[in-house]
């Protein structure tokens, strides 16, 4: 069975991080073993912290395939720009795209549903739009989560959250999919002029 990684875990928390975070670490462990462990003891200390080295190498690479901040800006006024059929169709194609089986979910907490290996994930995407979200509709989505035995739980939003919000989810498990990783997921996204200037260039 293929691995897939929790998405509140250390090591995926340290993926959507500044890539030298992790490299910070695995100087830090060299560092403080060789200052105070015998040689082969700080050896097999830098050794273990080769996970952390690598995750920066994989969190460098991906960072510098992100959409600049401009096209991050432009994709998310195209997103914002979307009909909410659009854009859940757009939202679960590129989950399939990830491996995802994509089902809707019947209650008004969570709108999608997706499966990989087992694991179950609700994701609210509904109040897209929304400037500012506080901690209401993540608290409901956590419990709707827990009603039925997720495992984790996705909140997609183009606006901000508080800091109340942003707080809420960090202690409960609730991944934030919003800026650039929204606009990674969903690369295609143009509005209606700017698809109509890609063709009139071509």
């Amino acid at each position: 069975m293929k691995f897939q990684m929790a998405p509140n875990s250390l090591f995926a928390i340290l993926l959507r991080s500044p890539w030298w975070i992790s490299f910070a670490i695995t100087a830090g462990f060299v560092v403080i073993a060789h200052a105070l462990l015998p040689a082969d003891y700080a050896l097999a200390v830098a050794l273990g912290s080769a996970p952390f080295f690598v995750i920066g190498c994989i969190a460098a690479w991906r960072q510098l395939r992100a959409p600049s901040a401009k096209r991050v800006a432009a994709t998310l006024e195209s997103i914002r720009a979307m009909p909410w059929s659009a854009f859940s169709g757009a939202l679960e194609e590129a989950f399939r795209r990830d491996g995802y089986a994509v089902a809707r979910h019947a209650g008004p907490a969570a709108d999608l549903e997706l499966t990989k290996n087992g694991r179950v994930t609700l994701v609210s995407c509904k109040r897209w739009k929304v400037a500012r979200t506080g901690i209401e509709p993540l608290r409901e989505l956590t419990a709707a989560r827990d009603a039925r035995d997720a495992h984790d739980c996705i909140y997609v939003a183009t606006g901000e959250l508080t800091d109340q919000a942003r707080g809420f989810a960090t202690g409960n498990r609730v991944r934030v999919l919003q800026g650039a990783e929204l606009a990674t997921l969903l690369p295609g996204v143009s509005l209606p002029s700017q698809r109509a200037a890609r063709v009139a260039r071509d």
